[in-house]
């Protein structure tokens, strides 16, 4: 029988709230590969990305006993929350997102969405490591962090409007990148 995620985040929490020397480790076993999924949205450079965890990582260790526990799903949620910020710090180091880089000519912004059916996630992964890093980025705060443009401009310190422009960009890309492979993939 399987765990269920509640299952498994309950186990860990008892660890951290009964101050167990095992929780760090039941921590990165229970949620290292997801961890790496959320920081690979961010970062396509692979020596980043494992510098990055490495970071996250210390910085989860040095704070979990002072986790406070705010229900089903929420160590999952702060967990993340800590991999974002250090991609984020990443990010500003190694790129200057905030930066407006120029489209190819032959992106065109669309309204009609590409369907996704069929298309593996995995496949769908890359196509967003694929984006130019400020459109990746906002692209991911704005759908898998669920922030708001105010929110993305502040912490990007960019414009609001640039925040709606490079997310509306970066679709039209992935949108296009989408097209691509179904045509390839005959779907």
């Amino acid at each position: 029988m399987t765990r269920s995620c509640n299952d498994t985040e309950a186990a860990v929490v008892a660890l951290i709230s009964g101050h167990d020397p095992g929780a760090p480790e039941a921590v990165y076993r229970a949620y290292a590969g997801y961890l790496t999924g959320v920081c690979t949205r961010y970062l396509s450079d692979t020596c980043a990305v494992k510098d990055t965890l490495h970071d996250s990582f210390l910085k989860i260790f040095t704070a979990l006993q002072s986790f406070e526990y705010r229900g089903a799903g929420s160590l999952k949620a702060w967990l993340t929350r800590i991999v974002v910020n250090e991609a984020l710090k990443t990010l500003r180091r190694n790129y200057n997102i905030s930066c407006l880089e120029t489209l190819p000519d032959d992106i065109a912004e669309t309204d009609i969405e590409p369907q996704l059916d069929g298309i593996p996630a995995d496949a769908l992964h890359e196509m967003i490591r694929a984006l130019p890093p400020p459109y990746r980025t906002v692209l991911n705060l704005y759908v898998f962090e669920c922030r708001s443009h105010r929110d993305i401009a502040r912490i990007l310190n960019i414009k609001e409007s640039s925040s709606a422009s490079r997310f509306h960009r970066a679709k039209a890309m992935l949108a296009r990148s989408i097209r691509e492979y179904q045509s390839k993939h005959n779907r």
